[in-house]
């Protein structure tokens, strides 16, 4: 009896790894995809000295890693408020910063001597918006990360592709749609504390600064500037497939290779990591809002002290830059 029971076992877990196998085999391959492009003209262009000079700033030892909670993260969030300022985006309320405040635990803190369990943050969202010219149209919302992990063991970090680029990115996005007023009203954040959770997004949605009704989605960038291979991935389309289409139109006028993926389950896409609450898209997908999320996979710069400016692929991002405005007029103008 006990040997049958442990053959039935034995099957069920071969039968588990072949599926994973498969899975994982068949996603690969789906992923790898590259969506039609054509390089046409027409894609809107991006202030480039002003992108990359966001990116030089923020990423330069000064910022000291924007870890939350810093003297580097309260000069990147001195700096948000200059650049938004300038660019002319409209606060909600008194200004443009949100704060809140949360705790985090830490099971290191109950064998590391001197290192606390819990600890207290204050964080800060920066958030502004450009006001859509229809009044019953409902907010799209442009979201990156400001933070990144600071100075770890006498080691900066200085975060340039994460995600000062998802930052500069998302200045100049805002820059384009001063200059060419949206249908929709655009709300910009720059969230705090990704690294640490994603508190920020969390904060921005537990008390959003419009009706949670006219929330239409979230395109989200993290991570958008460092690939050698001119490859950006957007993960959504799985969740939402009505956005499938409108991206293809989008990377048809860009020579980016555009590819969809990392938004579908373990059981369905094996060991293919999956990136649907990977960044600050994940609190907005767990409402029930659909998302675009813009990023490059990893690389051997991610979460280390090489993710400086001089590493980031300057060509590369600019036609991001590009292919993410045209994303977000494109879907500005859908019904």
């Amino acid at each position: 009896m006990k040997r049958a029971r442990s053959i039935r076992i034995a099957i069920l877990f071969g039968a588990i790894g072949t599926w994973f196998a498969v899975a994982g085999k068949l996603e690969t391959e789906r992923i790898a995809r590259v969506l039609p492009g054509t390089g046409a003209a027409g894609a809107p262009q991006v202030d480039g000295a002003a992108l990359l000079a966001d990116v030089r700033t923020l990423a330069s030892p000064q910022f000291e890693g924007r870890k939350t909670g810093t003297p580097g993260s309260l000069r990147a969030q001195a700096y948000l408020q200059a650049r938004f300022a300038k660019l002319g985006l409209r606060p909600y309320g008194a200004g443009y910063a949100q704060p809140f405040a949360f705790t985090r635990t830490s099971v290191k803190g109950l064998v590391t001597p001197g290192r606390p369990f819990k600890t207290g943050y204050q964080g800060a969202n920066y958030v502004g918006y450009v006001a859509g010219s229809d009044p019953d149209a409902r907010v799209i919302v442009i979201s990156a990360h400001y933070d990144h992990l600071g100075i770890v063991r006498g080691k900066l970090y200085p975060g340039a592709d994460d995600n000062a680029s998802g930052v500069g990115a998302m200045l100049a996005m805002a820059a384009w749609f001063q200059a060419h007023r949206p249908r929709h009203t655009i709300v910009f954040a720059a969230f705090d504390a990704e690294e640490l959770g994603l508190r920020g997004a969390r904060a921005f949605m537990a008390a959003l600064p419009f009706p949670r009704e006219k929330l239409f989605m979230n395109l989200n960038l993290d991570m958008v500037s460092h690939n050698g291979r001119d490859e950006i991935f957007i993960a959504g389309t799985s969740h939402t497939p009505a956005f499938k289409p409108l991206v293809g139109q989008v990377a048809l006028r860009s020579s980016l290779h555009v590819k969809l993926g990392h938004d579908r389950p373990m059981l369905v896409a094996g060991s293919v990591e999956d990136w649907t609450d990977s960044s600050d898209h994940g609190p907005f997908h767990a409402a029930g809002v659909p998302f675009l999320y813009f990023g490059v996979e990893d690389h051997p710069d991610y979460h280390a002290p090489g993710d400086t400016f001089e590493h980031i692929n300057q060509t590369f991002y600019l036609k991001v830059a590009s292919l993410l405005v045209d994303m977000a007029v494109t879907l500005d103008q859908q019904p």
